[in-house]
């Protein structure tokens, strides 16, 4: 999978993308990250890529040309028009699916505003989706893009080491992640749950599938309203959360 990454900061960017698992992948030739320097096409002496917005206002704000000649340059390299996502509070709240949905491009280009914004003219013309990844205002758009990219190269394939790990962690089956403990057996006077040290695999993927329900229950209950709960699980939420299954939309 190739990500460009559009961006007035290439080196934050790539410094933050090029270290763990992610930076593995890419030199295993399963990913391809690439920061695109938005101020290589700027059409001026300085290199500036910003102005102050008509009807006034507080800050300055990247303008049009500049975006689009870097986006057009990426676009005859691709070969074909990109799915092109602009990193803005205004956007859907990036999430589990999502990731899925654009785990499954052969290239996505994130574009990364500053300042004040990007022009909108420009977003009008390129932007395939808007996204956003939380309720609150950065500086910039790389951190979040560096976010997406991490959770969706997380599901291309090779690029975990244990590809079922993906499959079965926070969020993918709406429910968030069973506790997990690893040696020694006793730590801090705590020990390790008995049914983890059984072997007998059936028991502890039920009691790994309870704990999920009831950490779920208690930390986030809104997702249980797209999980899939057997009766016995959801008389459990229902416990642990101290709300009415129904209350809950289950």
């Amino acid at each position: 999978m190739n990500f460009y990454i559009m961006t007035l900061f290439p080196e934050m960017v790539m410094d933050g993308l090029h270290t763990s698992i992610i930076g593995r992948a890419v030199n295993n030739g399963l990913l391809s990250i690439e920061a695109v320097n938005i101020r290589d096409y700027a059409f001026n002496k300085h290199n500036s890529v910003d102005d102050y917005p008509y009807g006034g206002g507080a800050g300055m704000l990247m303008q049009a040309e500049p975006v689009y000649q870097c986006y057009r340059a990426l676009e005859e390299r691709i070969g074909k028009k990109p799915r092109v996502v602009y990193l803005s509070p205004q956007g859907k709240t990036f999430h589990q699916e999502m990731a899925e949905e654009f785990a499954k491009e052969e290239e996505l280009v994130f574009l990364c505003g500053h300042y004040e914004g990007i022009d909108e003219r420009v977003l009008e013309e390129i932007v395939t989706d808007y996204v956003s990844i939380g309720d609150y205002v950065l500086t910039g758009g790389e951190l979040p893009a560096m976010i997406m990219v991490d959770a969706i190269s997380r599901l291309v394939p090779g690029v975990l080491h244990n590809d079922v790990s993906a499959e079965f962690e926070s969020f993918q089956d709406h429910l968030l992640e069973y506790p997990q403990y690893s040696r020694p057996e006793v730590w801090h006077d705590k020990r390790v749950p008995e049914v983890l040290m059984s072997g007998h695999h059936a028991n502890i993927e039920k009691w790994r599938r309870q704990q999920s329900v009831i950490r779920t229950a208690k930390n986030r209950p809104d997702l249980l309203l797209k999980a899939e709960l057997t009766e016995e699980e959801k008389r459990l939420a229902e416990e642990i959360s101290g709300c009415k299954a129904g209350d809950m939309g289950l």
